[in-house]
């Protein structure tokens, strides 16, 4: 794991908020020569501190309207049947986050829908699809309160 220093943290704050930033501008923003800069960003990409740079596109503009919370229970928690939960999960494209959980529950997903019509769709066609389910609880968001794409830094 690469150690962040202070102008590692520096870099990092910035692009997080102006992630289109140029490097010469970054590099003035923290203080350091664009060379200097350029290399801490490929140490930073390379140790995976940084894991990419994406647009951070508004579900509601392209008509996704509902978020839906599920959680779910598999027939049992053995290394194959988590490996084929996980392999087909990654393949539902509405499926935003999915993280493994201690708990009541085996899965907690965070799932994209434009409307009650077409998460019925992504439930009947994917959801309950996916190897090894044995049950299915969904919630739904009714208003977005915050939504960080990053953590805070220092």
């Amino acid at each position: 794991m690469h150690e962040l220093d202070t102008l590692d943290i520096a870099i990092l704050k910035t692009l997080q908020s102006e992630g289109r930033i140029s490097n010469a501008a970054l590099a003035e923003r923290v203080g350091l020569s664009a060379s200097a800069c350029s290399r801490r960003l490929d140490i930073l990409e390379k140790s995976e501190v940084i894991k990419g740079y994406h647009a951070r596109l508004s579900h509601k503009a392209l008509d996704y309207r509902m978020i839906a919370i599920v959680h779910i229970s598999l027939s049992g928690q053995f290394a194959k049947t988590l490996s084929e939960f996980e392999t087909a999960v990654k393949l539902c494209p509405n499926v935003l986050v999915c993280y493994l959980m201690s708990g009541e529950y085996d899965y907690i997903l965070r799932v994209a829908a434009r409307d009650l019509e077409d998460y019925e769709r992504i439930h009947r066609d994917w959801l309950s699809a996916l190897p090894h389910v044995v049950k299915i609880n969904s919630s739904f968001a009714l208003r977005e309160i915050i939504d960080r794409p990053n953590v805070g830094l220092g």
